[in-house]
């Protein structure tokens, strides 16, 4: 079924099938959707269900979770992108809860907006920890790890250098507490389910606006014709020992290992550049998913929107030398986008992605 008409080119719609399930969640949750992908909004239309080879990791595309489907719905109004998702992802997941990661995907409220039109702010934002922005199949972009060292925030884990077992499937992703499932770097699935190859590929948006990209553009930013290459981050690591904190050489344990250099690859110290894409052919500025660090940018180039509140996982595990997470957006990311009162109620029933008379507080599409 499409959620809204497909002739409106001012929507975006991606929908995604329901998997078979003998013991079935609510009805709300299980709402029958096309197997399909459609970006209207960018003219871009993506169909592929097939066994990819990326990096080093086969990904076999299965059926969605098969307990919950996938929901996501967006659309563009008023100057602005609003996203509305189930957090589900539309690929095959690794086991959870497993070994080091005691969580259950379970499906969440998620209620996002972005700028149609982002601008470069004036001073870059960093966000260690927190949202960094949600992937066209609903499933958030949160690179950080909650776990830091004796609990000093000045030396906070990394999560997929190899030093810190979080329990990530091979989709570089795991779950928090609450049950949301999120990326922490190059979400494999996703790529696959999107054509994946070698191709600059439009997988989401960052919590200012500005697109984000996996890990392939053109060799000349400026030139759509120019060979297309691998994407590399600008950040590498530092030698020598550690000043202070844990001690020892820098070894990637610890985002603070690792440092900018200027000119060292493609990118800025926001994991972006300035170029021209398929879906901005006069250009804008973009956001890469690397292979290296930072993987998923730690900093806006842009303001993000406040519906992205910043905020660790929350019930972030303890272990030997860390302490546990602080803070965090209440129980499974249920925050409201707008103030109160500061937008027109929802027409009840339009999100059957919702329980009855819980709409989310977005302006109807027109």
């Amino acid at each position: 079924m499409n959620f809204y008409s497909e002739q409106d080119k001012n929507q975006e719609v991606v929908s995604l099938d329901q998997p078979s399930a003998a013991d079935r969640p609510p009805a709300w949750l299980l709402t029958p959707l096309s197997r399909r992908l459609v970006l209207l909004g960018g003219g871009f239309l993506a169909t592929a269900f097939t066994t990819s080879l990326l990096g080093r990791k086969e990904i076999v595309i299965a059926q969605d979770h098969p307990l919950y489907s996938s929901q996501v719905k967006i659309y563009t109004q008023g100057g602005y992108r609003y996203i509305i998702s189930n957090g589900i992802p539309n690929h095959q997941t690794g086991a959870f809860p497993n070994a080091h990661n005691p969580n259950a995907i379970q499906p969440q409220r998620y209620q996002f907006r972005v700028p149609l039109n982002p601008q470069v702010a004036a001073q870059i934002t960093w966000r260690r920890l927190g949202r960094f922005g949600i992937a066209l199949n609903g499933v958030l972009f949160d690179p950080g790890a909650a776990e830091f060292w004796n609990g000093d925030r000045n030396w906070q884990y990394e999560a997929l250098t190899g030093h810190l077992n979080l329990g990530m499937d091979s989709n570089n992703a795991h779950v928090q507490p609450g049950g949301s499932y999120h990326y922490h770097g190059l979400p494999i699935g996703l790529i696959a389910k999107l054509g994946g190859g070698t191709r600059m590929l439009l997988i989401g948006y960052a919590a200012d606006g500005f697109p984000v990209y996996s890990p392939y553009g053109y060799t000349d930013p400026k030139n759509a014709r120019s060979p297309i290459k691998k994407i590399r981050s600008s950040y590498r690591l530092k030698s020598g020992q550690r000043n202070g904190g844990p001690g020892g050489t820098y070894d990637g344990t610890f985002g603070q290992d690792f440092a900018y250099i200027p000119g060292a690859g493609d990118l800025d110290e926001c994991n972006g550049r300035f170029g021209v894409t398929s879906e901005y052919p006069k250009g804008i500025y973009h956001y890469y998913i690397t292979a290296s660090y930072p993987f998923i940018p730690r900093a806006f180039r842009g303001t993000p929107d406040s519906s992205f509140r910043p905020g660790p996982e929350p019930g972030a595990r303890q272990g030997p030398g860390r302490g546990p997470g602080q803070g965090g957006p209440p129980p499974n990311g249920q925050y409201p986008p707008f103030p109160p009162g500061q937008q027109p109620p929802f027409p009840p029933g339009q999100y059957p992605s919702f329980p009855p008379g819980q709409p989310p507080s977005f302006p109807p599409p027109r």
